[in-house]
């Protein structure tokens, strides 16, 4: 694999509540220089990104719904994803109701999954995260059941704003069980060139990394020809 195909298999983000449009822009500016796929930011600079990005089409604009806790009203995520759609998002990382989950009201959860992914145009990509660092493995394998049937594009492990590591074992049962079904996005705790090799050979499709840490990885690579 070279550093630009490493690239193209990383979002990275500017979405802490301390980011600021300052870190916003330098964060684009590194996904130009970097090449990195996806540069996500929270809702209120969305449509910034996309005026940003306007001149690299081969890097997409993400922004979440109901982030970080995902226990928003149904009706708020659904609204959120309307404004998103209008500022220009082109992947959307929906947080799961890891609440309403845990208490396992399974239909809520499904159902508003069901009824924001219906809510914005087929042609923007939608992760699911399901936030893995809070829940048993018997808890994340039926939550990835839920975002296979809701018909989203990726299950994303989670946030980046839970604490732990890069789950790379745990990943590989998520793996081994959504098989084709939905694309994984591994999120979280990813430092290190051997994590991101480990999890690139259980055919992980994508990874959230931090701009620092992402950047570390790809220079780790040799520069294609």
């Amino acid at each position: 694999m070279t550093r630009e195909e490493a690239a193209r298999l990383i979002d990275i983000s500017a979405v802490r509540a301390c980011h600021t449009e300052s870190d916003v822009r330098e964060c684009v500016s590194v996904a130009k220089e970097y090449g990195f796929i996806n540069v996500h930011s929270l809702p209120t600079y969305t449509a910034l990104v996309a005026e940003l990005l306007a001149s690299a089409p081969d890097i997409y604009v993400g922004a979440p719904v109901g982030f970080p806790g995902g226990g928003h009203r149904t009706e708020t995520k659904l609204r959120e994803a309307e404004l998103l759609a209008r500022d220009g998002v082109q992947e959307m990382d929906i947080v799961m109701n890891v609440g309403r989950f845990k208490d396992g009201d399974y239909h809520y959860v499904l159902d508003e999954l069901n009824r924001v992914i219906a809510h914005v145009p087929d042609s923007i990509t939608k992760k699911v995260i399901i936030e893995i660092n809070v829940l048993t493995d018997d808890e994340m394998l039926r939550a990835a059941e839920l975002v296979i049937d809701s018909g989203a594009d990726f299950l994303k492990t989670g946030t980046g704003w839970v604490p732990g590591g890069a789950n790379v074992e745990r990943i590989g049962k998520l793996k081994a069980v959504t098989g084709n079904d939905v694309k994984i996005k591994a999120a979280g705790g990813i430092r290190s060139r051997y994590e991101f090799d480990a999890l690139l050979e259980m055919n992980v499709e994508r990874f959230g990394i931090n701009t620092e840490s992402a950047m570390e990885i790809v220079q780790s690579f040799e520069v294609g020809m």
